[in-house]
């Protein structure tokens, strides 16, 4: 499972609009926005990486002007992470991956007043990008660029998906990357304040899942951000499957 995930990472990375094969690594790179979350490169599989491919890795970083930056499954490059401490690198952290199949998936009703559905046009991607931004600590806008990335998701064959309120205000949304290879991340589970524990954050999660796999996905997977997050996954049927590591050399 680990080299699956781990190539639906190195997949993902490179639907960036200018993504950059570097040596053994692959830098997913948007000039729309500086983000460290969007902006970061992974290893190829089964790559021999050496010291000076680390050296041209930041190199190459530097000259688009962003932070060197790497997420990646820890087995798929056990030597790797050493290499880039030697570099003057700094784990960010140390995440477990949770994995859902068809076979596991359970689908919670939708809390009573809140519908789960697609946004159709720019307005309500807009108005989910508001909610995640909002939700992790950034401004609750959504630039051109923003609502952009998510329609550009959509187009790829990904899965985006909000929920909203009697009165049609989005207060939680969430993502898919485009499948590969029969595997998709999900991602951006976010919810207002307001609005957290009703259930609202499994229901997203379960629906974004649940469409993946009508599509034949085989396996989706993602990471909790903390101990409520993990509780949520758990409960429709994500589990604890391998290792990722987030490391920069700020």
């Amino acid at each position: 499972m680990d080299a699956r995930v781990q190539r639906s990472v190195i997949a993902n990375l490179s639907l960036r609009p200018n993504a950059i094969e570097v040596g053994p690594f692959v830098i997913g790179w948007d000039p729309t926005t500086d983000s460290r979350f969007v902006n970061y490169a992974t290893p190829q599989l089964d790559a021999v990486v050496t010291p000076a491919d680390v050296t041209t890795l930041v190199a190459a970083f530097r000259d688009i002007d962003r932070v060197p930056r790497l997420e990646y499954v820890t087995s798929c490059a056990p030597g790797l992470e050493q290499q880039l401490i030697d570099a003057g690198f700094t784990v960010e952290a140390r995440h477990d991956y949770l994995v859902c199949s068809p076979d596991s998936l359970t689908v919670p009703a939708t809390p009573d007043g809140f519908e789960v559905a697609e946004p159709a046009t720019d307005a309500q991607r807009a108005g989910l990008v508001a909610v995640q931004n909002e939700a992790f600590g950034e401004e609750p806008v959504a630039t051109p660029a923003d609502i952009a990335r998510v329609r550009r998701v959509q187009d790829n064959g990904g899965v985006v998906m909000l929920v909203r309120n009697g009165d049609g205000v989005c207060v939680a949304g969430g993502q898919a990357t485009p499948p590969s290879a029969g595997v998709s991340e999900v991602a951006g589970i976010a919810v207002r304040k307001e609005c957290r524990r009703r259930g609202i954050a499994g229901a997203l999660t379960a629906a974004i899942t649940a469409r993946l796999f009508a599509t034949g996905v085989e396996v989706a997977w993602l990471e909790a951000s903390g101990t409520d997050s993990w509780r949520v996954y758990e409960r429709v049927g994500y589990v604890p499957t391998g290792k990722r590591l987030y490391i920069a050399l700020d």
